[in-house]
């Protein structure tokens, strides 16, 4: 696989190796052609009236961006249009969202995070879509039903996500490594950039919002303390907090580092709550990182084997370099 293999080289390589079947190739294309409009919506965000928001809140209370949803109706209606999946499930909505006709063929299950880092769309600051594939387990030729819905992210076929940064990037494993791909706008086509992505065991940034600090358990306040002082080598580690997902974690991924939103305390006799969203979030990014050597944890779990509840269920989130996640369970162990 070289350096500059076109993505849909990339793709039919793996198709006729037994990595990827018809249908997950053909949904992987349907993405992609819908983040070729979503990158070029962003870079023109400005100029087209859709920055801002809309007035209106989503399921999890956080203000809609009008550029959330536009990427998030794209993506529905890609899906419904090419029949490419039986049922699919986005952040932006509360309940699953039902495939054509067309699609109820189909094997495949979709979550997508449409506009992930969407609090920075003002701000030109690098955000990003989502994704993560599942097998259904139900009969073809029907809609999807909640056992299709609530599976282990062990059970995830392939996943990745876009980032629309300096460059538009696709980063994806179909469980056979990571690789990553950039566009080239003036032919619409992703070009192999990153082939066979490994992240550094240990890295020297962590990722947090520290504002939080006082809401965290006693374990992670000291870890993230111990990263401010001079390590072994004497120097400490630099933090780094884009405050967009996508962005930190892509970084951290290429570079080596630890990425944390733990749990946090809301209130006397509340249970600790995470804030990131299992299915959107939490596996896709868990199976990328573990596909190129890292780790991902809520503290106490592989995120992986969380056995979820339901399709907005949130998490905890420690996710990065392999020691580094190793080294954070020890102080909250």
């Amino acid at each position: 696989m070289g350096k500059g293999q076109t993505l849909h080289a990339h793709l039919l390589d793996a198709s006729s190796n037994g990595t990827i079947d018809d249908g997950l190739l053909t949904l992987i294309l349907d993405l992609v052609r819908v983040s070729c409009t979503i990158s070029d919506e962003v870079n023109r965000a400005g100029l087209a009236d859709i920055l801002g928001v809309t007035g209106e809140r989503n399921v999890h209370g956080e203000e809609v961006k009008k550029l959330d949803m536009r990427a998030n109706d794209l993506l529905i209606d890609a899906m419904r249009e090419s029949g490419s999946v039986c049922g699919m499930a986005s952040e932006e909505n509360e309940d699953a969202i039902d495939a054509s006709a067309k699609g109820e063929s189909s094997e495949y299950v979709l979550f997508f995070d449409p506009l992930d880092g969407s609090s920075n769309i003002d701000v030109n600051v690098s955000i990003g879509t989502i994704f993560s594939i599942y097998r259904r387990k139900s009969e073809r030729g029907t809609s999807a039903t909640p056992e299709d819905y609530l599976q282990r992210g062990t059970e995830q076929v392939a996943a990745g996500y876009f980032v629309y940064g300096s460059s538009t990037m696709l980063v994806y494993t179909a469980g056979n490594g990571v690789h990553g791909f950039t566009l080239d706008p003036s032919k619409r086509e992703y070009f192999l950039s990153h082939a066979s992505i490994r992240t550094p065991s240990r890295g020297r940034v962590f990722s947090c919002n520290e504002g939080n600090t006082n809401t965290w358990c006693s374990g992670t306040q000291k870890y993230v303390a111990s990263l401010k002082a001079s390590d072994t080598a004497g120097k400490p580690y630099s933090g780094r907090y884009v405050g967009s997902f996508v962005a930190d974690f892509h970084r951290n991924l290429l570079k080596g580092g630890i990425f944390l939103y733990p749990s946090q305390d809301q209130g006397p006799g509340k249970p600790r709550k995470g804030k990131l969203r299992l299915m959107y979030e939490g596996n896709p990014m868990a199976m990328v990182v573990e596909q190129a050597g890292g780790r991902a944890s809520d503290g106490a779990r592989r995120i992986m084997d969380i056995v979820p509840g339901e399709i907005h269920e949130r998490v905890a989130l420690i996710i990065g370099s392999s020691d580094d996640v190793e080294e954070y369970l020890g102080f909250v162990k």
